[in-house]
């Protein structure tokens, strides 16, 4: 055995390396004040940062879950190591040579379990990537090339090639000094009839690595048609590696995903690297499993849960993407991030559409543009004919115990209304109460007194519309897309009038969904407008306040005036984009309202009814066809 690391290397390796740099390779930290920095808490689920790390005092301390100490206890308890091999792991990233008080320096068969698996990847990875350049990877070449990806793009990744031989890995391990029981260990190589073989042989090979950058794992795609063994071949779970809790490319997205508050999830190793070449730099992949709650804990440390941040999901086209895509949106809730699917055209995956139409087509696949909760439910409404009562009833059967599922309250409401536009029941009323039920029947809370369970089926015969009941107003939610715009209209309308001016005052109360938010914009209307807050703005203010009902509102204005206005540039653009998205979500509103009642009327409207309300959705449909055209020109 090795004997006991020196004090004094120990005290040099905890000087040479900064705890924030080692505790931001895991989590985004944000400046906390006085020196210190916060972030969401790796030990435990939070959704607001009780994680501080002071860099000058070289600890870090969790105000929620109490867990503390420096440097070497954070790794320790991250990665489960041992106190000898974070310090090992440590100083070899500070070039520190360690010290041993009881027999010199440290045999490398001595060192830690994880740090040995890691060194025979890393080795591996190095042995691969020479291999590619051999006459035989000619094949794997070839396919990178077919692909759009050159020398430059797969030394950037470290792909490499497995030659096609029995042992040449394991050979060339045991020539580091690894033994049989360690290439076993880390999935390298795999027992034979005479002792260990490669496990990877004559394919293509991705190396994985966790969020730290060390690599644990690989990918390798079969090249060959007499190869027998699956299209893709990933290592297998072992002590460094588990597919749950591994994100390809994670190392070299994750300072641009916590930089820019976003994140796009593809579905292959090629797609992510298709994203990246292509300036998509905050691109990730799962390896040979369903994106799930691990994953969502990787990603929320890196956002930092902020109400701003966005994910997106790329799937296919096809039945396949479609289920991938439900099972997203059933982990959605674990996100305070806005989370989007993009489906390309063709149903073309990022590589297939960079080779067809270059990088633009793929960075601009990723704008965000469906709500992934939105396709989910459109994908579930779908599969019923909503032109029949029963086929209304029955899609509301499916969706709404899926609405039910979400568990902040204004959301749910928001989806729930709709939900009812999307299956055409023109009682928005009516599925959110039922949504509501179905919400309180999961949490174990239904209605003890006996009262039988509603069917939907009476939403397709109920013909008598009531009349809507006044909003308690609902909490203001900024996951919420349509509630964070309409923010930053009204901020904009308050802070900044010129830019908004003179198209905010043709703007209805109607157009603001979060009640809140349309008594601010009453109060502005009393105010005279935004366009009296060009020449004074500061009058205009008092004005505005003055013509608030109540303490409530009016401290949503004061909030509204003084809140920090989020677009990197605060212009004309941008307010244009604002004013934009509010209009544009009111005529697809209103075209969601008039579609739905046609389709609840069925064969009894009249039709000079029919016409007259055919002709809205026609010109509703070439207005909102403008906007998203000509933008803020439209107008």
């Amino acid at each position: 055995m090795a004997g006991r690391i020196n004090d004094d290397d120990v005290k040099a390796v905890r000087d040479a390396v900064p705890i924030d740099a080692v505790v931001s390779e895991y989590l985004q930290l944000r400046n906390a004040g006085g020196g210190n920095l916060k972030g969401l808490c790796p030990f435990h689920d939070e959704k607001s940062p009780s994680f501080q790390v002071s860099p000058s005092k070289g600890l870090f301390h969790c105000f929620g879950c109490q867990e503390g100490g420096d440097t070497i206890a954070f790794v320790q308890k991250i990665d489960h190591l041992t106190f000898a091999e974070v310090v090992e792991r440590l100083a070899a990233k500070a070039g520190i040579t360690l010290r041993y008080e009881e027999g010199g320096y440290n045999p490398s068969h001595q060192r830690g379990e994880r740090i040995r698996l890691v060194e025979a990847h890393k080795a591996a990875a190095q042995f691969y990537t020479e291999q590619l350049d051999g006459p035989e990877a000619e094949i794997g070449r070839k396919f990178l090339a077919e692909r759009g990806f050159d020398q430059a793009a797969a030394a950037h990744f470290g792909i490499g090639y497995s030659p096609a031989g029995w042992d040449h890995l394991t050979r060339y391990l045991r020539g580091k000094g690894f033994s049989d029981k360690e290439l076993i260990a880390s999935g390298l190589s795999q027992d034979g009839r005479r002792g260990p073989i490669d496990r990877f042989r004559g394919r293509l090979m991705w190396p994985i690595s966790d969020t730290s950058g060390d690599i644990v794992g690989f990918g390798a795609r079969k090249l060959r048609d007499d190869d027998n063994g699956p299209k893709y071949l990933n290592t297998p779970e072992t002590a460094i590696y588990k597919k749950s809790q591994v994100l390809y490319g994670i190392d070299l997205a994750k300072k641009d995903i916590a930089k820019a508050s976003r994140a796009v999830v593809v579905e292959g190793y090629t797609d992510v690297m298709a994203c990246h070449l292509a300036g998509i730099t905050t691109a990730i992949a799962t390896c040979g499993t369903a994106f799930g709650g691990d994953h969502i804990k990787i990603l929320r440390r890196l956002l930092m849960d902020n109400g701003s941040a966005r994910v997106i999901f790329t799937f296919d086209g096809d039945a396949a993407g479609q289920k991938a895509a439900l099972r997203a949106f059933e982990d959605d809730q674990k996100f305070a991030a806005e989370t989007y699917i993009a489906i390309a055209p063709d149903n073309m995956d990022p590589c297939d559409l960079r080779l067809a139409k270059g990088d633009e087509a793929v960075r601009d696949l990723v704008e965000p543009r469906t709500p992934l909760f939105e396709f989910a439910l459109r994908q579930i409404v779908a599969r019923y004919d909503l032109e029949t009562p029963a086929g209304r009833a029955a899609a509301l059967d499916e969706a709404a115990p899926v609405v039910a599922k979400i568990k902040t309250g204004s959301v749910q409401r928001e989806v729930a209304v709709q939900l009812a536009g999307f299956v055409g029941i023109l009682d928005q009323e009516y599925v959110v109460h039922r949504v509501n039920q179905l919400a309180q029947w999961a949490r174990g809370r239904g209605d003890q007194r006996g009262s039988a369970r509603p069917s939907s089926r009476a939403a397709a015969q109920h013909q008598q519309v009531q009349a809507p009941v006044a909003p308690s107003g609902p909490a203001l939610n900024l996951r919420s897309p349509a509630h964070r715009t309409e923010r930053e209209l009204l901020k904009l309308a308050l802070q900044k009038p010129a830019l908004v001016s003179p198209a905010f005052d043709a703007y209805g109360v109607d157009e603001f969904t979060a009640p809140p938010y349309a008594a601010v914009r009453q109060c502005i209307a009393e105010a005279g407008g935004a366009e009296m807050g060009v020449a004074e703005t500061r009058e205009y203010l008092v004005q505005v306040l003055d013509a608030t009902p109540n303490d409530a509102v009016r401290k949503l204005v004061t909030e509204l005036a003084v809140e920090v206005i989020h677009g990197k540039s605060i212009d004309e653009a941008y307010a244009g984009e604002q004013l934009v998205q509010v209009r544009l979500r009111a005529v697809d509103r209103r075209i969601d309202d008039v579609q739905g009642s046609l389709a609840r009327l069925g064969t009894n409207v009249a039709p000079d009814h029919l016409a007259a309300a055919q002709n809205e959705v026609w010109v509703l449909q070439k207005y909102a066809e403008s906007l998203r055209i000509n933008g803020a020109d439209a107008l």
